[in-house]
């Protein structure tokens, strides 16, 4: 992964659209079902919506039911980073890009088994799907 990429704070709420900016930014949730992105065969990586960082690829994604795009894996361990969520009275491990400490969402452990057994629960306003790469 590349250097980190810092930028004042009114930089980010200019490049971003408001609700980029509140669930990147201030580690917000957009809604379930509420995304574009649903699962296909179409081969292409999703980059972080700040930065343009690389975070996971199309043929790592599935159907959770959850309401938000679910991957078993980041494209490679060091491109997200974890850490300890305690907010809204839970324990969870929120995932932010490691480039830019962007807001992705949360890893949990019941992803398919058969894989990874992680589901990476990622807002979809977080994500820049780019086909084809």
């Amino acid at each position: 992964m590349p250097l980190k990429t810092d930028k004042p704070d009114a930089e980010w709420r200019e490049t971003l659209t408001p609700e980029q900016y509140r669930v990147t930014r201030e580690k917000g949730t957009e809604p379930p079902f509420s995304g574009d992105y649903q699962v296909t065969d179409e081969h292409g990586i999703y980059h972080c919506v700040c930065c343009n960082a690389p975070l996971f690829e199309n043929e790592h994604k599935f159907d959770a039911g959850c309401g938000w795009p679910s991957f078993d894996r980041p494209m490679t361990p060091s491109c997200v980073e974890e850490h300890v969520d305690t907010s809204h009275g839970m324990r969870r491990t929120e995932v932010t890009c490691a480039r830019c400490s962007a807001h992705l969402g949360h890893v949990f452990p019941d992803g398919p088994r058969d894989t990874t057994g992680l589901r990476y629960c990622i807002n979809s306003v977080a994500l820049d799907f780019h086909a084809g790469e």
